[in-house]
């Protein structure tokens, strides 16, 4: 690792490249903040994670090796997500199991691999964030994120350094959302009914504004609050944290203001 700065190598994630590349920049914000020099590799595509989820390993495979030489020489790779950092940090070595070559570049990069709070607090040991946000929010646990990468303390005390905001807690915000990448699409109703009960539990804290660590929670949450004509509004942690709650108007509700 380099004596200065950390170089450092954002994962973006297909999502916020497609749906939210405001969450790209403020992780990039905030990384830079924590003193890092952080990169974003051009070569870099999906993951593999859906196609893992699905069965097709073969495709996994293939995207798995591309991301691996993508990343490849940077201290740490870091990721807004939990999901897919999960991927790559846990999942990720299983698939070259015969290929001695690869199975090695793997392991080696899962050590490498972050999510995006947990480095920020675990690693870069960031203990306050210069941001303001003014109202209430309530934190929703992604899966991945709590139960692979062991994210549930890092963000809510960054939070809770956020000048103007106040963390209203709900009363299981560790229960999934529904979303589970193509778990919502193979399961369509019973990830409604998911969905549901998790936007009762948020209504049910009074906070303005849902905030979690995975894109793919988000956007299911927040269609379905929007829906159901709740007035809560969602948004990727790392806006606030970043302080660009400004840049872009809450998911679900158009673009830039």
């Amino acid at each position: 690792m380099s004596q200065s700065k950390p170089r450092v190598a954002l994962l973006v994630t297909c999502l916020v490249d497609l749906y939210r590349p405001t969450v790209g920049f403020a992780a990039i914000r905030l990384l830079e903040q924590a003193g890092c020099l952080v990169e974003v590799p051009p070569a870099q595509t999906c993951c593999g994670q859906p196609a893992y989820n699905s069965g097709d390993r073969a495709a996994a495979k293939d995207l798995a090796r591309q991301a691996i030489d993508a990343f490849a020489g940077y201290d740490y790779v870091v990721a807004p997500s939990g999901s897919c950092s999960g991927m790559v940090a846990h999942h990720y070595p299983s698939l070259f199991e015969d290929d001695p070559q690869y199975r090695a570049k793997a392991e080696a990069l899962a050590e490498r691999t972050h999510e995006l709070v947990s480095f920020l607090r675990d690693v870069m040991k960031m203990e306050k964030v210069a941001a303001r946000f003014d109202g209430s929010v309530t934190y929703h646990d992604s899966c991945s994120g709590l139960r692979e990468m062991g994210v549930k303390a890092q963000p809510r005390a960054l939070l809770a350094t956020v000048a103007g905001l106040t963390l209203a807690e709900m009363a299981e915000p560790e229960i999934c959302c529904g979303f589970g990448g193509t778990f919502c699409v193979k399961y369509p109703d019973i990830s409604t009914r998911m969905v549901t009960d998790k936007c009762r539990d948020i209504a049910a804290t009074g906070a303005g504004t849902l905030l979690a660590g995975d894109l793919g929670c988000l956007l299911n949450m927040a269609g379905r609050l929007k829906r159901e004509g709740s007035p809560v509004k969602a948004r990727h942690v790392a806006e606030v944290l970043a302080g660009m709650t400004n840049d872009v108007a809450p998911i679900g509700e158009g673009g830039s203001r």
